[in-house]
């Protein structure tokens, strides 16, 4: 999954598990008998598009083996409200502890896959491409980045390994645009893709000379980014463009039709509407539960 091996994703969904449950869940582990088995079924109460059910039924699986799973609905398909995502059934207490961390990774993912769906909606027709950014939680990278996946969006860059984007930070250390990019090109691992982000033309002029890969024009409205396409499209060899900054539904047309190849949002996973998602499950099979003490505490023996 996206770059992480079958066992760094279990080595990171049980330390997820481990930071809730720590050395036991407390309620399940008094209430639930432990041979009990349960039947649940995973509801989506809100319409999202589906994201991360595989997760969610890793969570599951690692508490109980013997899980069965299934999946009621196709992996970047949208669900109506009160759909049936998938029906699972095992141990009981497996099933209850896990509960939150599987909720937990699927409402968020399926909360970017939405959002990104919509963004890609917004702008059908136009080619251009909607992009994630770097600006995920810690540790949850790898699964924002398969929800903008599923929601038709483009991974950009994985992390700072991957790509060069020179922003305006490393432009005022560097002294420019030009000086940044021969920097750049000489240290760099040679072929990685070196973008350059742009606020103003002098920028843009500079960084077209200089034979940047692509041009981040960030920050303009969507009429200075028409015109600033017009100058990179003119170019002998014409860079890739990308837009952003404050990306929202109601504009990112505009920008689309603008020109650009491609449009960030850091929306999608920096400020994240979780997709109501719920967890509804019941006893198939229990052992009887001794009767109770009478009052007094022993048990009345009858001659």
């Amino acid at each position: 999954m996206d770059g992480l091996s079958a066992s760094e994703l279990d080595d990171l969904l049980r330390r997820f598990l481990a930071e809730d449950v720590g050395p036991g869940d407390v309620t399940t582990d008094s209430i639930v008998p432990e041979d009990a088995v349960a039947a649940a079924e995973i509801v989506a109460k809100s319409e999202c598009v589906v994201s991360g059910l595989p997760i969610s039924r890793r969570v599951f699986e690692l508490l109980d083996p013997d899980l069965e799973w299934e999946d009621r609905i196709a992996t970047g398909a949208t669900a109506p409200p009160a759909t049936t995502l998938a029906r699972l059934s095992g141990r009981a207490r497996a099933i209850l502890t896990g509960e939150r961390v599987a909720l937990n990774l699927l409402q968020r993912m399926c909360g970017i896959a939405t959002a990104t769906r919509r963004y890609v909606d917004a702008v059908s027709g136009t080619g251009c491409r909607i992009l994630d950014t770097r600006k995920t939680a810690p540790g949850l990278r790898t699964f924002d980045r398969a929800a903008v996946r599923d929601g038709g969006g483009t991974n950009h860059r994985a992390g700072l390994y991957d790509m060069v984007l020179v922003k305006d930070n490393h432009r005022a250390i560097a002294g420019g645009v030009r000086p940044a990019l021969e920097k750049a090109r000489r240290l760099a691992p040679a072929g990685m893709t070196v973008e350059v982000e742009v606020e103003s033309e002098e920028d843009l002029r500079e960084a077209v000379a200089g034979g940047a890969d692509a041009i981040l024009i960030d920050n303009q409205p969507p009429s200075t980014v028409a015109r600033w396409v017009g100058i990179a499209r003119s170019a002998a060899r014409s860079p890739a463009i990308e837009a952003s900054g404050n990306m929202r539904l109601e504009t990112v047309r505009d920008y689309a039709l603008a020109g650009v190849d491609s449009i960030s949002v850091g929306a999608l996973s920096h400020s994240v509407r979780a997709a109501d998602i719920s967890l509804e499950i019941r006893i198939v099979d229990a052992p009887p539960h001794p009767a109770p003490l009478p009052a007094g505490g022993a048990r009345e023996r009858r001659g």
